[in-house]
């Protein structure tokens, strides 16, 4: 079927046409949803009998949260964003080990507090790239340069 061909090209226009600010909030939403899998996942497991089919799905989703968050801070610029950036950077780097540390651990909680502050970080990115979306429509551009 060409399903899962459409959805595939989809989400690459859509990567490859966002803004730099669409692209942080895409990556803070894909944060946010492995760690809402790794909780799920974690939170069944400690209802009934564990399940150790369930520890390589948990620490796969915990991982990629933790190259999401790797990738957010090397994209950060320190000559432009002065000490937010270095602030940034040092939540970042308290996000990571945090994310390791509930891994070894299996510890719900850590994970909670990392995806609530990341949530929370997620809603100011969308703040800015609003308003700055807001700027750029009430500043029409000089038009489009196609010499190159």
């Amino acid at each position: 079927m060409a399903y899962p061909n459409a959805l595939s090209a989809y989400r690459e226009t859509r990567v490859r046409t966002a803004s730099q600010g669409q692209l942080i909030i895409m990556l803070y939403d894909e944060a946010v949803k492995q760690m809402d899998h790794s909780i799920e996942l974690l939170t069944q497991n400690k209802k009934g009998k564990p399940d150790p089919s369930r520890i390589e799905p948990i620490n796969k989703a915990l991982v990629k949260a933790q190259e999401i968050i790797t990738e957010l801070m090397v994209s950060l610029d320190f000559e432009q964003g002065g000490d937010i950036a270095k602030n940034l950077f040092s939540l970042y780097t308290w996000f990571n080990r945090e994310l390791l540390e509930a891994n070894l651990a299996k510890d719900v909680e850590r994970i909670k507090a990392v995806r609530t502050m990341m949530n929370e970080l997620r809603g100011a990115w969308q703040e800015v790239v609003a308003k700055t979306a807001a700027e750029h429509r009430g500043n029409p551009s000089s038009g489009i340069n196609i010499a190159g």
